[in-house]
Protein backbone atom coordinates (compact mmCIF):
# COMPACT_ATOMS: atom_id res chain seq x y z
CA UNK A 1 0.00 0.00 0.00
CA UNK A 2 1.60 3.30 -0.83
CA UNK A 3 1.54 6.37 0.74
CA UNK A 4 -0.87 8.19 -1.07
CA UNK A 5 -3.30 5.21 -0.65
CA UNK A 6 -3.49 5.07 2.96
CA UNK A 7 -3.51 8.96 3.22
CA UNK A 8 -6.78 8.49 0.98
CA UNK A 9 -8.32 6.21 2.72
CA UNK A 10 -7.40 8.03 5.98
CA UNK A 11 -9.40 10.98 4.43
CA UNK A 12 -12.23 8.83 3.39
CA UNK A 13 -12.62 7.29 6.82
CA UNK A 14 -12.53 11.20 8.55
CA UNK A 15 -15.06 12.17 6.28
CA UNK A 16 -17.52 8.68 6.98
CA UNK A 17 -17.03 10.23 10.89
CA UNK A 18 -17.61 13.63 10.07
CA UNK A 19 -20.75 12.07 8.08
CA UNK A 20 -21.96 9.97 10.79
CA UNK A 21 -21.47 11.98 13.80
CA UNK A 22 -21.94 15.77 12.30
CA UNK A 23 -23.97 16.01 9.35
CA UNK A 24 -26.38 12.56 10.09
CA UNK A 25 -26.08 12.22 14.10
CA UNK A 26 -30.59 11.64 13.76
CA UNK A 27 -29.25 8.53 11.93
CA UNK A 28 -29.62 5.91 14.19
CA UNK A 29 -27.07 2.87 14.93
CA UNK A 30 -30.26 0.15 14.59
CA UNK A 31 -30.78 1.84 11.29
CA UNK A 32 -27.34 1.61 10.38
CA UNK A 33 -27.26 -2.03 11.56
CA UNK A 34 -30.84 -2.62 9.94
CA UNK A 35 -29.26 -1.35 6.52
CA UNK A 36 -25.64 -1.78 6.55
CA UNK A 37 -24.97 -4.53 8.71
CA UNK A 38 -22.81 -2.34 10.83
CA UNK A 39 -22.78 0.78 13.17
CA UNK A 40 -20.92 3.47 14.85
CA UNK A 41 -20.23 0.61 17.64
CA UNK A 42 -18.79 -1.54 14.78
CA UNK A 43 -16.43 1.33 13.49
CA UNK A 44 -14.96 1.75 17.32
CA UNK A 45 -14.38 -2.21 17.56
CA UNK A 46 -12.74 -2.48 14.44
CA UNK A 47 -10.29 0.61 15.28
CA UNK A 48 -9.81 -1.00 18.63
CA UNK A 49 -8.47 -4.52 16.21
CA UNK A 50 -6.83 -2.50 14.06
CA UNK A 51 -5.18 -1.12 17.51
CA UNK A 52 -4.76 -3.83 18.97
CA UNK A 53 -2.94 -5.74 15.91
CA UNK A 54 -0.34 -2.96 15.68
CA UNK A 55 0.57 -3.51 19.48
CA UNK A 56 -1.31 -0.42 20.66
CA UNK A 57 -4.18 -0.85 23.91
CA UNK A 58 -6.82 0.96 23.62
CA UNK A 59 -9.77 0.45 25.30
CA UNK A 60 -13.52 0.41 24.23
CA UNK A 61 -14.26 3.62 25.54
CA UNK A 62 -11.50 5.49 23.79
CA UNK A 63 -11.88 3.63 20.98
CA UNK A 64 -15.90 4.65 21.02
CA UNK A 65 -14.94 8.35 21.77
CA UNK A 66 -12.98 8.53 18.86
CA UNK A 67 -15.41 7.23 16.69
CA UNK A 68 -18.19 9.43 18.07
CA UNK A 69 -16.10 12.16 18.55
CA UNK A 70 -16.83 12.52 22.42
CA UNK A 71 -17.17 10.08 25.17
CA UNK A 72 -19.99 7.38 23.96
CA UNK A 73 -22.50 8.40 26.85
CA UNK A 74 -22.61 12.11 25.99
CA UNK A 75 -23.16 11.32 22.49
CA UNK A 76 -26.05 8.77 23.69
CA UNK A 77 -27.56 11.46 25.57
CA UNK A 78 -27.23 13.84 22.54
CA UNK A 79 -28.88 11.66 19.88
CA UNK A 80 -29.73 8.23 20.48
CA UNK A 81 -33.42 7.60 20.82
CA UNK A 82 -35.05 4.83 22.03
CA UNK A 83 -35.90 1.96 19.50
CA UNK A 84 -39.19 1.63 18.20
CA UNK A 85 -40.87 -1.77 17.81
CA UNK A 86 -40.78 -1.23 14.05
CA UNK A 87 -36.76 -0.85 14.06
CA UNK A 88 -36.57 -4.15 16.94
CA UNK A 89 -37.97 -6.66 14.34
CA UNK A 90 -36.36 -5.25 11.40
CA UNK A 91 -32.96 -5.27 13.01
CA UNK A 92 -33.88 -8.97 14.49
CA UNK A 93 -34.79 -10.04 10.57
CA UNK A 94 -31.70 -8.40 9.29
CA UNK A 95 -29.84 -10.34 11.70
CA UNK A 96 -31.41 -13.67 10.73
CA UNK A 97 -30.94 -12.79 7.38
CA UNK A 98 -27.33 -11.78 7.63
CA UNK A 99 -23.99 -12.61 9.54
CA UNK A 100 -22.84 -9.77 11.81
CA UNK A 101 -20.10 -7.13 10.59
CA UNK A 102 -17.76 -7.33 13.93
Amino acid sequence: MTDTTTELEAAAFRRLLQHLNQDRPDVQNIDLMILAGFCRNCLADWYREAAAERGIALDKDAARERIYGMPFAEWKARHQREATPAQLAAFEAAQRAQPPAG
